[in-house]
C-alpha cells in the first residue's frame, strides 16, 4: 500500500471480467475458493449473481496513483437478505417500521456460501492493513453517496474483523462447527480418538448406509461427468423447494465452475442399484475442505451423515487437509467430531440511532454465542486424553 500522502481512488466494477484475473488472484491468494476469480466469474456468467437474483455485482476496487489495483472487495447490492446466512431480517424490519428503507443494502460476501475467508482483499504485503482501512473507507463512501442503509461484510477472517473494529464498524460473532485433522493417517485413527460410544455409533451409521445397498464415492476434476451434474442439480433443486424456497445456483453454474476450477470440486455421489439417490458438493481450499450443498431424493437413514460428514473427513485425512467446514446449523455435528468455532462479520450503519440499537443487539448476541461455544465444547466426543 502506498503511504498516506499517495493519492488513491475507488471505483465500482459491475462485471468481474473487467478486473484482470491475475490482479484478483494476487489480492485474494489461493487458500479459499469461494472468493476466487473463477468462482465469482462462474456465478456472474451463469446469472446466479444478477439484479434479477437480488445479488447485483458492484465490486469495489482501490487503485494507486499509477492505476494499479491495490485492494478489492467482492461487493453486491442486495434487494433482500436471502443467501447470506448472517441474519439481519430483524434489523430490516425495525428500520422499515421506523420509516426507513433498508434495501438495497451493500453486501461484501461469497454469495450463497456460509464459508469464512478473506473479504478485504489486499494481498499480504507490508501495507496490507492500511489498504484494508482504505477499502473500508471506500465502502463507507459508496454507501453514503448512494444513500443506502448499510454495508455488511460477512464470514470474514478474524483479522478482517479486527481491522473493522479499529475502523469503528459494528462487530458481530457467530458460530459454526468445524472438524480438525490432528495428523490422522486414516479414518480409523480419527475413530480411535473418540470415546468408545461415539466410535461405535459412527461405525454403525456407516455400516447401515452400506446395508441399504447404497454405495458412496467422491469425484473430482474430469471424473465428474454431465450426468453427475444432472443428478446433483435435481437433488439441489428438490432440497431448496422443500426447505428454503429459491435455488440460486443454475444448472449451467455447476459445469462452468467445473470448467474453471474442476480440481477444487469434490462431488460426493451416492448410488443405489446403479442410480444416483443423493449428492454433496464440496470445494477444496489450500488446507480445508468446504461442504456446501446437499440433496437427496428419498429418505435413507444416516445417508446425510455419510455423504456430508464422514466422506468429507475421510477425504481430508487422505489429502492431508487441516479442516472440514460443513456449513451452517448443526449441534448434531458435535457427536460426529465437529467442534464449535467463532465466525465473524462487520457492519457499517450511517444512521447513528439505528447503529446504536444494532450494536447493543450484537453485544448481547456475542455473550450468548460465546456461552454456546463454551457449553458445546464441554460435550465433544473425544477421549479426555485427546
Amino acid at each position: 500500500m502506498p503511504d498516506g500522502d499517495t493519492a488513491v481512488s475507488a471505483r465500482v466494477v459491475e462485471d468481474i471480467a473487467n478486473i484482470p484475473p491475475d490482479t484478483w488472484a494476487r489480492l485474494v491468494g489461493d487458500g479459499n475458493p469461494f472468493v476466487s476469480y473463477p468462482f465469482l466469474l462462474a456465478l456472474e456468467e451463469t446469472n446466479c449473481t444478477s439484479n434479477e437474483a437480488g445479488w447485483l455485482p458492484h465490486h469495489l476496487v482501490i487503485e494507486g496513483a499509477n492505476g494499479e489495483i491495490i485492494a478489492a472487495a467482492p461487493l453486491y447490492l442486495k434487494s433482500h437478505s436471502q443467501g447470506e446466512y448472517v441474519f439481519d431480517h430483524g434489523w430490516a424490519n425495525a428500520w422499515e417500521r421506523a420509516g426507513g428503507r433498508y434495501y438495497p443494502k451493500m453486501q461484501v460476501a461469497a454469495p450463497f456460501s456460509p464459508v469464512s475467508g478473506p473479504r478485504l482483499l489486499t494481498g499480504d504485503g507490508p501495507g496490507a492493513d492500511n489498504a484494508r482501512l482504505t477499502l473500508l473507507h471506500g465502502l463507507e463512501t459508496v454507501c453514503q453517496k448512494l444513500e443506502l442503509s448499510s454495508v455488511h461484510v460477512t464470514f470474514c477472517t478474524e483479522h478482517d474483523y479486527e481491522v473493522m473494529g479499529l475502523a469503528g464498524w459494528i462487530q458481530r460473532l457467530g458460530r459454526q462447527f468445524h472438524w480438525h485433522n490432528r495428523d490422522y493417517e486414516t479414518f480409523n485413527d480419527f475413530l480411535a480418538a473418540l470415546t468408545s460410544r461415539k466410535r461405535k455409533m459412527i461405525r454403525k451409521e456407516r455400516r447401515h448406509v452400506a446395508d441399504q445397498g447404497i454405495s458412496v464415492r467422491s469425484l473430482s476434476g474430469d471424473d465428474i461427468k454431465p450426468h453427475h451434474w444432472d443428478a446433483f442439480y435435481q437433488f439441489y433443486v428438490d432440497t431448496y423447494d422443500r426447505k428454503w424456497g429459491y435455488p440460486y445456483l443454475t444448472r449451467e453454474f455447476f459445469e462452468a465452475a467445473q470448467d474453471r476450477m474442476g480440481d477444487r470440486i469434490v462431488l460426493v455421489m451416492a448410488d443405489m442399484e446403479g442410480l444416483p439417490v443423493a449428492g454433496a458438493l464440496n470445494l477444496r481450499g489450500a488446507d480445508a475442505l468446504y461442504g456446501r450443498n446437499w440433496g437427496c431424493l428419498g429418505e435413507y437413514q444416516f445417508l446425510h451423515f455419510e455423504a456430508c460428514y464422514y466422506q468429507a473427513i475421510e477425504f481430508a485425512i487422505d489429502n492431508h487437509l487441516d479442516t472440514v467446514e460443513a456449513g451452517t446449523q448443526g449441534p448434531h455435528k458435535i457427536q460426529r467430531g465437529y467442534e464449535p468455532v467463532q465466525t465473524y462479520s462487520g457492519h457499517f450503519i450511517p444512521n447513528g440511532s439505528f447503529r446504536d440499537a444494532v450494536e447493543r443487539f450484537c453485544r448481547e448476541e456475542e455473550r450468548e454465542v460465546k456461552w454456546e461455544i463454551e457449553n458445546y465444547a464441554d460435550h465433544l466426543p473425544y477421549r479426555q486424553a485427546n
